[in-house]
């Protein structure tokens, strides 16, 4: 039983999508929701096939921190603005990670923009499960990939968000109307991206990917909820680095 065992952390709107396409690729999925007890829960299943980990950004660290030990070998990750740093602190050596490509909104069907990528030792069950909702998405070959693949959802988010709390609009009006001012958000944003990957990334790659994600959904809105939090956290990390980052902090004024 428990190898075809899933357990899922978070049961918000992803997770939920998450577990309809493990469900339906014969997987049982145990939930885990606020204040469960994981350890009790670990001494009852020690070993599953997967433990996915649905939480939103602000909550990753609590929720790895106090992830049991034996579970740590078999973790799957789908946050935004996340990067090998973050699983990298709590000890989990291979994750499966995924870079979501679809949203999910209350009162609305999942909403996909590009085949979401993943790489890992669980990558395989990741993809068929999401396939088997019609959700499209692919394995990656290498470590490297996966890493452009992280920063480049990292820039669509962080671009799209923090311009929108100065341009507003969607992601076509942007780079339609603002490319300059666009461009140098990202150019900003991909200083920090060097920075806490300890990589040099390829500028140029990595616009051209940003832009294929934008002409995925031209009214995709720029500005959500978290826009201003995304911003504060970016500001932080250049701080920590030592960053000039003039446009996002002429953004913050």
């Amino acid at each position: 039983m428990e190898k075809d065992t899933v357990i899922l952390i978070g049961l918000g709107q992803l997770g939920r999508i998450f577990a309809g396409g493990f469900l339906r690729s014969g997987c049982r999925v145990v939930p885990v929701n606020r204040g469960d007890d994981m350890a009790a829960l670990a001494a009852e299943i020690p070993s599953p096939r997967l433990v996915t980990v649905a939480v939103a950004e602000n909550d990753l660290h609590g929720v790895l921190s106090a992830l049991p030990e034996q579970w740590k070998s078999c973790v799957a990750l789908i946050q935004n603005e996340l990067l090998p740093r973050d699983w990298e602190m709590h000890q989990i050596r291979n994750p499966t990670v995924i870079s979501v490509w679809f949203e999910k909104k209350k009162g609305m069907d999942a909403k996909p923009l590009l085949p979401s990528p993943a790489y890992g030792p669980a990558a395989g069950l990741v993809v068929k499960s999401l396939e088997s909702i019609d959700i499209p998405a692919r394995v990656l070959g290498s470590e490297q990939e996966l890493l452009y693949e992280l920063v480049r959802k990292n820039a669509y988010i962080l671009v799209t968000n923090i311009s929108g709390m100065k341009k507003g609009g969607n992601v076509g009006q942007l780079w339609e109307a603002h490319r300059e001012f666009a461009a140098a958000v990202a150019q900003d944003v991909m200083d920090i991206q060097d920075w806490l990957t300890g990589h040099r990334h390829d500028r140029e790659k990595l616009l051209k990917g940003m832009v294929e994600a934008f002409e995925a959904d031209l009214s995709h809105l720029c500005m959500g909820r978290s826009a201003p939090g995304r911003l504060a956290r970016a500001l932080g990390h250049a701080d920590a680095a030592g960053l000039k980052v003039p446009t996002l902090r002429d953004i913050a004024k």
